[in-house]
């Protein structure tokens, strides 16, 4: 299953190969990876999206915690947080298409059932752009596809997700931050045996590569 992790990292280089390298040693699959500014100066925000077992995201999570550079790690689930996605779509519109020069006036309105907009056209293409989630991006293609459109280029940011509501110390307390202090890492989150301890330091590149 797909979990959605949401990490603030120190803004320092090799903090996204740090993050990389630790997944690849819990032999885990990113799916999608986000990284932006936060509201925290110095810091980075990552959404994470990797397919895992649901048992994993308790590993997962700690090992994230363990890594220095880490601030705070919270996992989102649907039901209790806001997950979008951008989606960038050019559809080839010129004369040639099946539906001729019917297909733009077509693709407009397939652009407002699905609450997209046109931030493109050109003589032979239509670009659409569209916020939601994974599912209704997916959707809106398939039906282009169905509808014998020619799809010539996607770009899809992954997701980005935020927990609903203000954090409380409850919601502090699962972050796993002790006394709702998010810098405080003088003890880890969760209890973990020897085996699920990730190391801090992780050997240089070059290193690895001889």
């Amino acid at each position: 299953m797909l979990h959605t992790f949401v990490a603030l990292v120190q803004d320092k280089p090799g903090v996204l190969t740090r993050v990389a390298s630790l997944f690849r040693r819990l032999n885990i699959n990113i799916v999608s990876l986000t990284v932006g500014e936060s509201e925290r100066a110095d810091t980075s925000r990552m959404t994470i999206v990797c397919e895992a077992p649901d048992t994993a995201a308790h590993r997962i999570r700690a090992s994230l915690y363990k890594l220095e550079i880490t601030v705070d790690v919270d996992e989102v689930g649907r039901s209790e947080g806001v997950i979008r996605e951008l989606c960038l779509i050019k559809v080839s519109a010129g004369p040639n298409e099946p539906n001729g020069l019917h297909s733009r006036s077509q693709i407009f309105e397939l652009a407002q059932v699905f609450r997209a907009r046109v931030v493109d056209l050109a003589p032979e293409s239509i670009m659409l752009e569209m916020t939601g989630s994974s599912s209704k991006i997916e959707g809106l293609i398939q039906v282009l596809r169905e509808s014998n459109y020619t799809i010539l280029e996607v770009s899809r940011t992954g997701r980005m997700a935020m927990r609903r509501g203000k954090h409380t110390s409850r919601v502090l307390k699962a972050l796993g931050t002790p006394n709702g202090s998010a810098t405080d890492k003088s003890a880890p989150p969760l209890n973990l045996s020897d085996e699920e301890i990730i190391p801090n330091e992780f050997p240089d590149v070059h290193e690895e590569e001889e």
